[in-house]
């Protein structure tokens, strides 16, 4: 019997406009497509006239829907991974599973598409020539030795740093990186991209500081940050 193969397909991170001819044919033909919270990805699939059969997959299932899915693709199936917004596996599920499709042989093809991190970067004004995407912080445990870590490659280079965040956690963020690397840091806060109250902000730390305080950039939505940091 012929082995299914995996799509790891990219989906808007807002607008619904954002994405390929490719990605919506693919998901056409798939037999399963594998998403974070169903009733997110059926949204998009009603939009444009989709219906296929949707399987729940995110970090709390991960490990047991890994064996499912492939059990599906041993038997023939093709299976469309998809994340709420973006493209999955970055700061989303799908490691478990596409680590070991690769390791059974199992063909994965990915389609790329819409990114916010990649959208936040060559927004913000700040270099693009050479970044490291670091993600979400450690909320608690090994959060400082991570900042440590990323002022230890800046001082051996120029970098552009790209965090995401949650709204609540903002403000101590840019305290965090203000207390790394100073008040005159480049910062580019990024909120919302793509949807109706996108904002895109760059400029020193403190500045940033100072609009969050004033609430001129609302903690609300999705935010990347984007930080460049000169070698002294």
């Amino acid at each position: 019997m012929k082995t299914g193969s995996i799509y790891i397909v990219s989906t808007p991170i807002g607008n619904l406009k954002d994405i390929t001819i490719r990605a919506i044919e693919v998901l056409q033909k798939v037999d399963v497509i594998a998403c974070e919270d169903t009733r997110v990805t059926k949204k998009l699939l009603k939009h444009y006239n989709i219906n296929k059969p949707l399987m729940s997959y995110h970090e709390h299932n991960e490990k047991q829907r890994c064996s499912e899915l492939i059990n599906y693709i041993l038997q023939g199936k093709d299976i469309g991974l998809i994340s709420d917004a973006g493209t999955p596996l970055i700061s989303d599920p799908g490691f478990v599973l596409i680590r070991r499709a690769v390791e059974i042989g199992v063909k994965v093809i990915p389609v790329p598409g819409p990114s916010s991190i990649l959208a936040g970067l060559v927004a913000s004004g700040l270099p693009t020539d050479k970044f490291t995407f670091v993600g979400f912080l450690p909320r608690k445990k090994g959060r400082k030795s991570r900042l440590n870590e990323l002022k230890k490659i800046s001082e051996i280079t120029n970098m552009t740093f790209v965090f995401l965040e949650s709204p609540h956690r903002i403000e101590r963020l840019i305290t965090e990186l203000i207390g790394l690397w100073g008040e005159e840091t480049k910062i580019s806060i990024c909120r919302e991209l793509t949807k109706l109250h996108e904002q895109i902000i760059t400029g020193e730390a403190q500045e940033i500081s100072a609009m969050i305080k004033n609430k001129q950039i609302p903690l609300k939505g999705e935010f990347v940050i984007v930080v460049f940091v000169k070698k002294k």
